[in-house]
């Protein structure tokens, strides 16, 4: 008999939301398994994975949590309630985080070695090494530390969410019940130190395995029976209702308070730690059984990533490259000047982002200048964008920008950003009542010979120099009057100063973007039904949306052929016979994070291509304040329809999703070897020379 997984998996119309990020973080995992990629790439890529679980347990687990908490018991789009939602969740992330451990532990450490790099526990250390650990100790950690215990008058510490800490259990003399005991690890040091080395041999050894030498000393007097190393997830999924405040800057801020509190809902342990330890965590932190996950290795791999940039190690790194600026920027000194002449593309990370801060510098030194507006959704830690803006109002200008201080995890960092603004004479705008700003658009408005021009600059990601060398998105500058006249409703709308009317080239969500990509979908039924030639393909993030799901399910059945590439979260379930024949979802996975979102719609040959800021979930077409823009030049189309192209003939780091909801790697024999990331390179070249 088939258990109830197996029977939701063949009887429901769509995929579980969180299981399809699940398998979307196992896609990294893949990645450091590939011993194709070079071995410092493939401990980021575990480092990823390890991230992704902490930021997917604080959000979406703890939303989860909290929902079994409150006594609902809704059913979503798979038809699971949420009790099931985190005992599936629960049973995929041990198996994921077994498969994790032993690809730690039995292909990237022996991979190390034979670079000549290792990981040292305390039997392995040379008497150098102790003596160097030991003035360290001494010197740096010592200080730092606070064991605590618990007794009658010392109650059980609030543990930080993701610290990493040591428990014990102490055997005092002359008593019966044993002290339970816990050092935190101080993040404040770093995760590793670099010991002096032997031969050609780079050593080092884990922070908490330091400690662990001196637990003795720390803890004199008392007689260690076992110890063990554990961390904590807590629920940082921070609610708040916007209507009944006043001032958003200040219920952020005092939300974010909140976060280092959240109730417990992971507790990761060593494996092998002693039961009574366990137990007594458990019983502490009021954890369930589900929530415990075993760990064969160190704790938290996220120190990787760090590790990663190790000096010296360029050999085991993707080759560097540097971005290729546009020729169209190249050849003119002003920005202005070359946008005024055509619209033009710029693909990250392939294409530099260079223009883009140029642009906003430019601006800010330009006499012609009259205003800058702009939204901000997450910004690098040392901004040229917000420096740009600052002086742009020191210089007189009119300068208005959005931040929006509700993107999440970035709320500390976007608030500092927006009052450094304020300082500068910048008009802020800290994000919208009930709605979060997640388009990104620039606006300069200029005083020319023959008047006022506006150019405008959007985007499919964020204005963030850092993660432009990291992420694939798509800018469009433009000059184009009609763009321009509708980038200045849309800063009115924000600021508070109109309604937002009928547009010329934009579609805004909430307003207008759904009736928009509905509308689209509809016209390919349409043309199917009369039997014309019907097409749609959509490159973006994440498809949860239950009507635009559905109307993807008619056009399947109406002819029109579809082909989606989803970086993350798809609940579209592919392939089912009089449900999905025709629709085909790819996931690609590689040294750059897939974060464009391009929309073709074949329209009877009379081709329609888009840009957004926007996927397909209900948040990105209800919640938040989103873009929609046609790409019109000839050229640009051109070249978005070979990315595309590029995206669909990837035979390597592609994958296919399956209708039960796995994927599967694509078959290559006979295909050319096209890793799109790589062939994208070549296209960036060739777009130059045009």
């Amino acid at each position: 008999m088939k258990n109830k997984h197996e029977q939701q998996k063949i009887t429901t119309k769509f995929l579980n939301r969180e299981l399809s990020w699940l398998e979307f973080n196992q896609r990294v995992l893949e990645e450091s398994q590939c011993k194709d990629n070079p071995l410092f790439e493939r401990l980021r890529f575990i480092s990823i994975v390890s991230s992704n679980l902490d930021e997917f347990f604080m959000v979406r687990v703890g939303f989860l949590w909290e929902e079994v908490q409150a006594g609902f018991n809704k059913i979503d789009l798979s038809g699971l309630n949420e009790e099931e939602q985190l005992r599936m969740i629960s049973i995929r992330i041990h198996k994921m985080i077994s498969e994790q451990s032993n690809c730690y532990n039995y292909s990237l450490i022996p991979a190390l070695k034979k670079e000549n790099i290792v990981f040292l526990k305390e039997n392995e250390l040379t008497d150098l090494q102790k003596e160097f650990i030991e003035r360290y100790y001494n010197d740096t950690i010592y200080p730092v530390l606070t064991p605590m215990v618990v007794d009658k008058s010392r109650p059980f510490p609030l543990i930080f969410n993701k610290s990493l800490n040591i428990a014990l259990l102490l055997k005092v003399e002359g008593e019966k019940e044993s002290l339970f005991a816990i050092v935190q690890v101080p993040s404040v040091l770093g995760r590793y130190l670099e010991l002096p080395s032997y031969g050609y041999v780079r050593c080092f050894i884990l922070m908490e395995d330091i400690i662990k030498i001196y637990l003795n000393e720390i803890f004199r007097g008392h007689s260690i029976q076992c110890k063990g190393y554990f961390r904590v997830t807590r629920n940082a999924d921070i609610g708040f209702h916007e209507e009944d405040t006043e001032d958003l800057l200040e219920i952020i801020e005092e939300s974010l308070k909140q976060r280092k509190w959240g109730a417990a809902i992971r507790l990761e342990i060593e494996k092998g730690m002693n039961n009574k330890l366990v137990s007594i965590l458990k019983k502490e932190l009021e954890i369930g059984e589900d929530g415990i996950y075993d760990i064969s290795g160190p704790l938290d791999l996220t120190f990787l990533m760090k590790f990663s940039n190790l000096s010296e190690c360029e050999n085991l790194r993707y080759k560097s490259f540097k971005p290729r600026v546009p020729s169209e920027f190249e050849l003119s000194s002003d920005i202005f000047e070359a946008i005024e002449k055509h619209d033009i593309i710029i693909h990250n990370p392939f294409e530099s982002f260079e223009p883009v801060v140029r642009m906003v510098q430019q601006a800010a030194e330009d006499d012609k200048v009259l205003a800058i507006k702009q939204t901000l959704y997450r910004v690098s830690g040392n901004s040229s964008i917000i420096e740009a803006l600052a002086r742009a109002s020191e210089n007189g200008k009119q300068v208005t920008v959005l931040v929006e201080i509700k993107a999440r995890f970035d709320e500390e960092n976007n608030i500092h950003w927006a009052k450094r603004l304020e300082k500068a004479g910048c008009h802020v705008i800290y994000g919208l009542m009930g709605l979060k700003t997640h388009c990104k658009i620039l606006l300069v408005v200029r005083k020319e010979q023959n008047g006022i021009k506006r150019y405008v600059h959007m985007a499919t990601g964020n204005y963030n120099d850092i993660t432009a060398n990291l992420y694939t998105d798509i800018g469009l500058f433009t000059a184009n009057t009609y763009f321009g006249a509708d980038a200045s409703a849309l800063f009115n709308m924000i600021s508070g100063y109109s309604k937002l009317n009928q547009l010329y080239k934009l579609d805004v969500a909430p307003l207008t973007l759904r009736h928009k990509f509905m509308s689209l979908i509809n016209r390919e039924i349409q043309n199917a039904k009369l039997g014309k030639k019907a097409s749609i393909i959509a490159k973006f993030n994440s498809l949860v949306d239950k009507e635009i799901i559905e109307a993807f399910y008619e056009a399947s059945n109406s002819g029109v052929e579809i082909d989606l590439i989803v970086r993350g979260i798809c609940c579209l379930r592919p392939g089912v016979k009089g449900l999905s024949e025709k629709i085909r979802v790819r996931s690609i996975v590689g040294r750059f994070l897939e974060h464009s979102r391009i929309y073709y719609f074949y329209n009877a040959g009379e081709e329609c291509i888009y840009l957004s800021s926007s996927d397909l979930m209900d948040r990105n077409l209800d919640r938040r304040i989103e873009l929609f823009f046609p790409v019109e030049d000839t050229n640009n189309k051109k070249i978005l329809k070979e990315i595309l192209d590029t995206y669909l003939k990837d035979v390597v780091k592609a994958r296919i999703l399956n209708m039960d909801g796995t994927y599967k790697n694509i078959n290559k024999k006979g295909k050319k070897q096209i890793n799109s990331q790589e062939y994208l390179f070549e296209l960036a070249k060739k777009k130059k020379e045009i």
